[in-house]
């Protein structure tokens, strides 16, 4: 049992910016305009090595920022079908492709999953982790998809190559759906109720410097001390840096939960932001095999070398 997991969170986070997305949008997406390298694997990164390499390694992990390309390493996410307009409902597909263009069956499961889907809005908001079905035949991954508004959407495809020298890959595109659209503005917020459940978040993050932070979950003003094992850890974090569109995808530190296992109340983790701004976080957990989402938005203050 474990009653206090930890995840590390350095680098950037996924950042979001704030664009219009108005007239008729395509059901394919454009290709990204942006291509930032990335290397290394932050969703394989479990036990002490965060603890021992955080102070070692945080300017560089800072400076790698990750989800600006749609092509890494010769992996290529294609374009990707989804409905046109918000509130049509069909299917989201897409396919990982090598440097030939041909489909990638073959991939190394990483926290329950041999690939995981993010979508988040420009705004930070319609945020969404799911996990769609690879056809071996074909290549294509899918999964059932509705749009409940208009904007463009950054789809974030994580997954882990085969073989020995397997690497986490964070590929994006965009996608526009038609209609009208109203931006979300954010506000700094520590608390989100969800379901019920109360999910406060302690602590401040500074640019460029290891911050902690504790997470707290209650229900009813009683301490939450069933947290289940979701993705093979007790939280899992994304989190979104307002301003460009990098992503970081992390998960509790330690040893992977066994089936039974609860957490509770409190998950610590330790921030590192790359610069002083907003930083969009959410965090699923599980309870009653149900898994929620807690959202909040946090300001990284200025620090030495930001």
């Amino acid at each position: 049992m474990k009653t206090g997991a930890r995840l590390a969170l350095f680098g950037a986070g996924l950042a979001v910016a704030f664009g219009g997305a108005f007239g008729i949008a395509a059901a394919v997406a454009p290709d990204d305009i942006v291509a930032e390298s990335q290397k290394g694997s932050d969703m394989n990164e479990h036990g002490g090595e965060h603890e021992t390499e955080s102070a070692s390694s945080a300017s560089e992990l800072a400076g790698a920022l990750k989800g600006l390309a749609i092509s890494i390493d010769g992996y290529v996410l294609s374009p990707i079908t989804a409905p046109a307009v918000a509130g049509e409902s069909g299917e989201l597909s897409f396919q990982i492709q090598d440097a030939d263009g041909e489909p990638v069956t073959s991939f190394t499961t990483a926290h329950d999953k041999d690939l995981h889907l993010i979508v988040a809005r420009s705004d930070g908001s319609r945020f969404q982790h799911v996990h769609p079905v690879l056809d071996a035949s074909t290549g294509t991954w899918s999964v059932p998809w509705e749009w409940a508004d208009a904007g463009t959407y950054r789809v974030f495809a994580d997954f882990t190559t085969a073989g020995e020298d397997a690497t986490n890959l964070t590929l994006s595109r965009l996608v526009q759906v038609a209609g009208a659209f109203t931006p979300v503005e954010t506000e700094p917020s520590m608390a989100s109720e969800v379901d019920g459940f109360t999910v406060s978040l302690e602590g401040d993050v500074v640019a460029g410097s290891a911050s902690e932070l504790t997470i707290t979950i209650s229900r009813d003003g009683q301490p939450v001390t069933t947290l289940e094992p979701y993705l093979g850890a007790f939280g899992h974090l994304v989190a979104l840096r307002e301003g460009d569109l990098a992503f970081l995808h992390v998960h509790a530190e330690g040893d992977e939960p066994a089936a039974g296992d609860t957490a509770g109340p409190e998950i610590v983790f330790f921030a590192e932001a790359p610069t002083a701004g907003r930083y969009l976080l959410y965090l699923d957990f599980q309870v009653d095999g149900v898994v929620r989402t807690a959202e909040f938005v946090v300001d990284a203050a200025h620090g030495d070398h930001s």
